[in-house]
């Protein structure tokens, strides 16, 4: 059983690794100076062969459990449904009413899920993680984010401006 939570996590590698060549290409297409189609692929193969070797490295160095029956806690069914819904809901409610209000509703409601309680750390988060992906997806990657509808659009209008993004 070890030798799996070794080798699965290692042909997670072996993938990022096989994928990487098929990269090169998009890079082809950058003009200079500029982060290309390439670059974000990349990126996240960078990221998968990184996290694949972490875990390969974490279960080398885990030592055998003692007790059969001690391991990791079940997942809760409910809190799996609720995730789910909340990244359809999130999807499904974006475009409507765009991103920044959608992403700090899912925010808030999966740290709740995941047990946050306190009412200055969830709306700091959304709030924080909100801006931030705002500057990183709009400034740095130039990606058009749904800014809703009617109203929503005009609130995520008023947001850029305030952050001074257009």
């Amino acid at each position: 059983m070890r030798r799996w939570r070794v080798a699965v996590p290692l042909a997670g590698v072996v993938l990022a690794a096989a994928l990487w060549p098929l990269t090169h290409s998009l890079s082809e297409l950058a003009r200079e100076g500029s982060l290309g189609p390439g670059f974000w692929p990349q990126l996240a193969l960078l990221g998968l062969a990184a996290a694949c070797l972490a875990k390969a490295w974490e279960e080398l160095r885990r030592r055998p459990r003692a007790v059969a029956g001690e391991g990791p806690e079940a997942i809760s069914p409910r809190k799996l449904l609720v995730g789910i819904a909340l990244l359809v809901a999130y999807a499904t409610l974006a475009p409507v009413l765009g991103f920044p209000l959608t992403t700090a509703a899912f925010i808030v409601g999966f740290m709740a899920l995941a047990g946050a309680r306190s009412a200055g750390v969830l709306v700091a988060s959304a709030a924080i993680g909100t801006v931030l992906l705002i500057y990183v997806f709009v400034k740095a990657v130039y990606l058009p984010l749904p800014k809703g509808d009617g109203p929503f659009e005009t609130l995520t209008l008023t947001l850029y401006r305030v952050l001074r993004i257009f």
